[in-house]
């Protein structure tokens, strides 16, 4: 018999699950730690995702973070619905090959729209393949310049594209940026060990690390954050057998972690601020748990796919903020969606100096 959950009880379950709140099992003490738990977290933003790791990592620095991607604790690339995420290195060819199928099926509408065809996708990769060869690293810029030098059109979107494909069939994949500019290696060269495991083993493995780092979630959300079909869900689901347990959240079934059953499943006061691509709302199509529907305009203005930084109380976004950079300092606007007493502004006070400590700079407030 499924536990029952009420909406309520789900979202503490998630929050747990999400690393927010401490977990019965996970005591994660590195980036590798933490983006193994996960499987892969959002990471197309190169301001949000490292902070998506220090929220997680008290303590931490931004730099201790670059450090880390620089010892191949984890590497981006995009494993899945066209999208870059960190995913841990040895994992990342068996990924490529599970979830990337679908990816590059879907883009021959837009390549025929940017006048690209698979033979210039081969090209690039090919060009690239050869300009990286040997430990080579190169900006994208210096990139885009090999895939120009040989003949190749990388105007409007088609560069984009083009680094996207090779990254996408597993020559390339992101390396930390060097700078403010992303740089691309060799995968074969930045990861020389990978780990291959059968189709079914990666499936299980990929359903799991999703339900445990998202739960309670049902087999359409797993399909949607992982690009598989739901065929392919409901299938991976199953191979990760007793790792999972079936949950029923207002009704409809669900999984979480085997491990979370023993979670607490109360309220919880606590105060986050959370950079907005982050899976606490990116590994969902369903964010009602988290996010009001009257709020969602201002969380993704116009759903552009461009996601604000949220204040999160008791698991639930109370609203937004965004950073201004300076050589000493970060400058932070928080924007109220309901409003705050002086005991919650001064939470979120504690919340962003946690922040600012995370980049080593001084806080500055424009509420």
């Amino acid at each position: 018999m499924p536990l029952r959950l009420s909406r309520a009880e789900a979202l503490a379950l998630r929050m747990t699950s999400l690393l927010l709140r401490p977990h019965p099992t996970a005591r994660p003490k590195s980036v590798a730690d933490v983006v193994e738990w996960f499987g892969a977290m959002q990471a197309q933003d190169a301001a949000s995702g490292p902070w998506s790791l220090g929220a997680r990592l008290p303590g931490r620095t931004q730099d201790d973070v670059r450090a880390a991607l620089e010892r191949r604790e984890a590497l981006r690339t995009w494993p899945m619905r066209g999208t870059v995420h960190l995913v841990p290195a040895r994992d990342a060819h068996w990924m490529l090959a599970v979830t990337g199928v679908r990816a590059l099926a879907t883009v021959a509408g837009r390549w025929r729209q940017l006048g690209l065809t698979v033979a210039d996708g081969d090209q690039a990769g090919d060009v690239l393949g050869e300009a990286l060869s040997g430990g080579g690293r190169l900006s994208r810029t210096d990139c885009l310049a090999a895939l120009r030098d040989a003949g190749l059109d990388t105007t409007g979107q088609r560069g984009y594209h083009l680094l996207w494909y090779a990254s996408q069939r597993g020559i390339t994949c992101i390396a930390p940026h060097v700078g403010a500019e992303q740089t691309f290696v060799l995968l074969d060269e930045w990861v020389p060990d990978p780990y291959r495991p059968e189709r079914d083993e990666a499936l299980a493995m990929l359903a799991h690390r999703y339900v445990r780092g998202h739960g309670p979630v049902t087999r359409h959300e797993l399909a949607r954050w992982s690009g598989l079909t739901v065929t392919d869900a409901t299938r991976a689901l199953a191979l990760a057998g007793d790792l999972l347990a079936p949950v029923e959240v207002d009704g409809e079934a669900a999984v979480v972690d085997a491990a979370l059953l023993d979670a607490p499943r109360t309220s919880v006061d606590d105060v986050h601020t959370l950079p907005g691509f982050d899976e606490y709302l990116l590994g969902f199509k369903d964010r009602s748990l988290m996010l009001d529907p009257a709020h969602a305009d201002a969380v993704v203005p116009g759903n552009n796919g461009m996601f604000q930084s949220t204040v999160v109380r008791d698991g639930r976004v109370v609203g937004t903020w965004k950073r201004t950079l300076g050589k000493s300092a970060v400058t932070v606007t928080v924007r109220q969606l309901v409003p705050f007493d002086v005991a919650l502004r001064a939470r979120v006070d504690t919340a962003l100096a946690g922040y600012a400590r995370f980049l080593e700079l001084e806080l500055r407030h424009s509420w």
